[in-house]
């Protein structure tokens, strides 16, 4: 990674030039915080158990976007009201982010990660077997405080389990659970709702998560708490400017797009008219892009990480507002979607980028008020959006997301004209 002097020696206050660009493989997390390791190195089947672990906490977050209209039919709610088991589990995750730092104390580690597990299999048997939309929506608070504890937790892990030069990988490993989660959680839902049931789906869930706790507890070495963290650890994070400005930078796009993004399903069936049958297809396509996405925005942050995220937002923008404007047919809606998958896929990652480069010597503070930022900000998107929907249609819901789209790549354009 490349990495200047003026970066290493500025003041928090001081560091609001663009930082240098996060590059996985060539960082050593290490040299910037000394940690104590395992007695001994874990293997890379650990990591990826971890991976897979955050993996399946996030896809199971966003399963319910691509199951809506079965589910608020079978619990006779709204569609917008559905939208709420988004709402519950996002804003639930930012409130455990920063707060499973101090609950967690001085426990080891992997036992939290097993017990954040063992969580996870409760919540999706909750949701699976929920007789009511009330018990549904009690599953999803299990599931968000799951989520923001783990990911909080889990983040910052690669550095102890592969010590030196490779703490960089092990951490991109970790993390891309969390990406690849993003963009696979829709199309899942849709697709195994189509085959089986949106029951059965949680159900399936419940099975990954027994799976993904057996690995954990066979691959992952023990991880003693190397302190109890404290409220002044996240005030110092809070203090960098440039960490408040990728945090502004977050609410604003993430709350738009989550507005838009929850109700891709009902806008493809009814302002689209897509056949019921082809839109998991769409849905699918759009997680495969979107991986892409994780690719070409690692890819880009390592160019310009500014003009990386102007790009990946203007991206954003222009599709939805795109398929607002012309996308009252399939065969132009389809690809508009699949546009909007890719830049939904770089989001995430030029995002956590910037982050992480604001305040290279503070990961695990910086990880818990990205991940409380981005849960929140999805939860009140989705919030938003169902309002917006229920209110005013599909069209109009998207038109939040296009319009905080373009108003984030306006911030990050107007910072680096002003360099």
């Amino acid at each position: 990674m490349r990495r200047t002097p003026e970066l290493l020696d500025a003041h928090p206050g001081e560091m609001f030039s663009e930082p240098t660009p996060l590059t996985f493989p060539d960082r050593n997390i290490e040299a910037e915080e000394p940690v104590r390791p395992p007695a001994a190195e874990a293997s890379w089947a650990a990591l990826v158990a971890i991976g897979v672990g955050a993996f399946a906490l996030v896809t199971t977050e966003f399963l319910p976007i691509g199951l809506l209209p079965r589910i608020a039919r079978d619990m006779t709610v709204t569609e917008g009201q559905a939208g709420l088991a988004m709402t519950k589990s996002g804003l639930l995750a930012a409130a455990a982010a920063p707060s499973s730092i101090w609950l967690a104390g001085k426990l080891d580690r992997r036992k939290v990660l097993l017990f954040l597990l063992g969580i996870l299999l409760v919540a999706n048997l909750i949701v699976a077997v929920a007789p009511t939309f009330l018990v549904i929506l009690l599953g999803r608070v299990l599931l968000g405080a799951t989520v923001g504890a783990f990911w909080t937790i889990a983040g910052p892990l690669g550095p102890r389990l592969k010590p030196g030069p490779r703490a960089g990988l092990a951490t991109a490993i970790i993390l891309s659970g969390v990406s690849l989660g993003t963009v696979a959680g829709v199309p899942a839902g849709a697709l195994i709702g189509e085959l089986v049931g949106w029951r059965f789906t949680f159900a399936l869930s419940a099975i990954v998560a027994v799976l993904v706790l057996v690995a954990v507890a066979l691959l992952v070495p023990s991880l003693p708490a190397k302190s109890a963290g404290g409220p002044g650890d996240l005030y110092r994070v809070l203090g960098n400017r440039m960490v408040q400005f990728g945090l502004a930078g977050i609410i604003l796009s993430f709350i738009g797009q989550f507005a838009g993004y929850t109700y891709i399903t009902p806008f493809l069936l009814k302002v689209a008219r897509v056949d019921p049958s082809t839109i998991s297809a769409v849905l699918f396509g759009f997680g495969l892009v979107g991986v892409a996405g994780n690719l070409l925005g690692g890819w880009a942050v390592g160019k310009s990480l500014r003009w990386a995220l102007v790009g990946t937002l203007t991206l954003l923008g222009a599709s939805v507002l795109l398929l607002i404007l012309t996308g009252s047919h399939p065969a132009v809606a389809i690809p508009l979607v699949l546009v909007w998958g890719l830049g939904f896929g770089m989001q995430p990652i030029v995002m956590q980028n910037w982050m992480f480069n604001a305040a290279p010597d503070q990961l695990e503070g910086v990880q818990a008020v990205l991940v409380s930022a981005a849960q929140a900000s999805i939860g009140s998107g989705a919030l938003v959006g169902g309002l917006v929907f229920d209110q005013f249609g599909p069209n109009a819901a998207f038109g939040v997301a296009a319009a905080t789209a373009f108003l984030t790549a306006a911030m990050f354009g107007v910072r680096n004209a002003g360099r």
